[in-house]
């Protein structure tokens, strides 16, 4: 015994036996989908997966099998089946005969043509047996065109009959609608189709053509004698040669006219000329390359054609007197062309040989057209209104957004902190002017100006600051170009007019005597020499000494007795003028807490610092002069004579 059934022997029992390896008994799938339809697959497995060894056919060839199987001798006749039914619209969907043919159509009103040709073609429907007559479009070609006939069935006969693709070859005339069409061609489809039907196709035939179509094709005949010039001659002589020019059009005199380059081409093998455009970058132009295309270019016209509409005159030689030629382009001339008048300035190197060989012209300089710049227009300020300073206002009119006006940074640098201090008096009129004190602080870094009244007590005046900083304009100074006051205009005696108040400079501090004698190329030799005298003043007697000190002008050193009339008239005059009496009581206390050997002196530091503490006035002009009296070998001040100015 096997594991698998011997083949051969008979299917009877005990012939046969059973495969104990087998697991799987399932048959096999017979149905499947395809296309997303179901349909039926002949098993070719059995069960148990064994191949199948029987001949596998489909239903239809099972049921021509049964149809060819013998006659029993018993029982009735077995009926075939019936063949399986397709409609036509389904058998034949989307299959079209397509025959070429044409039609014959008289033009009765037109000299040109009495007939056309006119191409369709005939398309024949098997689903449905209908036909339709379409005529390809021909673009410009001012027929209507498309579908003749739309799709339906053509009747062939009065009897009601309809044309068949039976009827339908190539070489016969099919009549639709009392319109006759000739048949001459057909598809590869039609044909195959056609000839598997039996039927024999005739030979295609060709459309004629159309006369009025083969009219066009032919040269329009021109009938203007030849001229005697020899036109071939020109080109074969002068081809590739071309005469360049470099001309300007200057319209600067219209608005918004600017001056244009462009580059003149005259051909000499046919005497046209062509006229580009020099394109710069960023020129805000478009990037158009020709002005004028190439043409021939009248020079003279004839007198009618002056007054004939431009817009219509087609320019011939009928209407040009004259036409330009290489002659008229001459480098350094203007030349008009078409209104527009050209200035050849330059043209290249094989222009100039061709001038030089044809016209016997050997210079032909180029010309310089570049025009200068103007020089810029100086920009008018309006009148000062007065308020502020003129360079801060003078920026409104430079920009939209006035920025503030430059300063001279080195010059701040260098002069910063640097302080010119002098002593004036008021010139007025009015008799309580006449003892006012003023002091003037000048600053080297920013040329400003300010004034300061100290205050005296019982004057009935507020003192205080006079002006803020600020330049003062001289009063002789134009208004648009104004002149400031500088340090050269500061000296003794001089007369200083800010604002419509005139001052007298009565005295100035040492600082500002250090900075004369260093920089004595920038004063007069006024200023200079009152700087002398500020220095070495001759000795006064004690009365002019006191209408000096009256009038407030420095006092000098000199001997003891003339230091000590000096010191009591000096003191006089603190207790006249500035009425110091009885303010600081405890001066003197203060400086011999600081004098611990009650020697009456200080030095200079103490002293200073002494009288800042104690809001002692040592700017004041007077009180300097004190100071400077009261002072005794270096550095050492004494402070008892000091002392004695602000005592009962």
């Amino acid at each position: 015994m096997g594991t698998n059934p011997v083949h051969g022997l008979p299917f009877l029992p005990g012939s046969s036996f059973t495969d104990s390896t087998k697991t799987a008994f399932h048959r096999s799938q017979t149905l499947n989908y395809r296309n997303g339809y179901a349909v039926v697959r002949r098993p070719t497995m059995g069960i148990g997966g064994d191949r199948l060894h029987y001949n596998q056919l489909s239903q239809a060839e099972l049921d021509e099998l049964a149809n060819k199987a013998p006659i029993l001798t018993y029982g009735p006749l077995k009926q075939a089946p019936l063949a399986e039914f397709v409609p036509a619209h389904v058998a034949f969907d989307k299959k079209v005969l397509k025959f070429s043919a044409y039609f014959q159509e008289d033009v009765p009103i037109s000299m040109e043509e009495h007939y056309r040709i006119r191409h369709v073609n005939i398309y024949y429907y098997l689903e449905d047996d209908s036909m339709s007559v379409i005529e390809p479009v021909v673009e410009n070609s001012g027929i209507p065109q498309g579908k003749l006939i739309k799709r339906q069935r053509f009747t062939k006969n009065d009897m009601g009959d309809h044309y068949h693709w039976k009827d339908l070859n190539r070489g016969i005339n099919l009549t639709v609608y009392g319109k006759t069409f000739r048949i001459v061609d057909c598809d590869r489809f039609t044909q195959d189709f056609l000839e598997s039907q039996g039927i024999e196709l005739n030979p295609s035939e060709k459309i004629p053509l159309d006369p009025y179509t083969q009219l066009r094709k032919e040269p329009v005949r021109k009938y203007v004698t030849p001229s005697d010039f020899d036109q071939l001659k020109q080109f074969l002589t002068f081809d590739k040669q071309v005469l360049r020019f470099y001309a300007i059009w200057d319209d600067t005199d219209s608005l918004f006219g600017e001056c244009r380059h462009y580059i003149i081409h005259y051909y000499l093998m046919d005497d046209t000329v062509e006229i580009r455009e020099v394109h710069e970058r960023n020129n805000g132009r478009d990037p158009f390359p020709l002005l004028m295309n190439r043409q021939r270019m009248p020079k003279v016209l004839v007198e009618n054609a002056k007054n004939f509409p431009k817009c219509v005159l087609e320019i011939s030689d009928q209407e040009v007197l004259e036409w330009y030629t290489a002659k008229d382009f001459i480098v350094g001339k203007p030349l008009t062309i078409l209104g527009r008048t050209f200035f050849i300035y330059d043209c290249d190197p094989f222009t100039r040989q061709f001038y030089k060989d044809k016209f016997g012209m050997p210079d032909l300089p180029p010309v310089d057209v570049t025009k200068k710049e103007p020089p810029p227009v100086k920009q008018e300020l309006p009148p000062y209104n007065g308020y502020g300073l003129i360079e801060d206002s003078a920026q409104n009119c430079f920009a939209l957004i006035p920025k503030a006006p430059r300063k001279d940074v080195v010059k701040m640098l260098m002069n910063d902190n640097k302080v010119l201090r002098y002593l004036a008096a008021l010139e007025s009129p009015i008799p309580e002017d006449k003892d006012r004190r003023f002091v003037f602080s000048y600053f080297l870094a920013t040329d400003m100006i300010s004034i300061f009244e100290p205050p005296v007590r019982n004057s009935g005046i507020i003192g205080g600051k006079f002006l803020g900083r600020t330049k003062v304009v001289k009063s002789f100074s134009p208004v648009d170009n104004p002149i400031y006051y500088s340090p050269s205009d500061f000296f003794i005696g001089a007369v200083i007019e800010v604002f419509g108040h005139r001052f007298v400079i009565l005295d100035t501090d040492e600082y500002v005597l250090k900075y004369m004698e260093s920089n004595a190329s920038q004063y007069s030799p006024e200023a200079l020499a009152s700087i002398q005298n500020r220095i070495q003043k001759p000795e006064l007697p004690a009365p002019e000494l006191e209408s000096k000190q009256a009038t407030g002008e420095p006092m000098v050193q000199g001997t003891e007795e003339s230091k000590v009339q000096d010191l009591d008239a000096l003191i006089d005059q603190i207790h006249m003028h500035l009425k110091y009496n009885s303010c600081k009581e405890n001066l003197r206390e203060t400086f011999q807490m600081y004098d611990k050997d009650e020697s009456g002196y200080v030095d200079r530091e103490t002293f200073f610092k002494i009288c800042e503490t104690l809001n002692v006035p040592v700017d004041d002009s007077l009180i300097k002069e004190l100071i400077r009296l009261c002072t005794h070998g270096e550095g050492r001040i004494n402070y008892y004579n000091f002392v004695r100015a602000f005592s009962n």
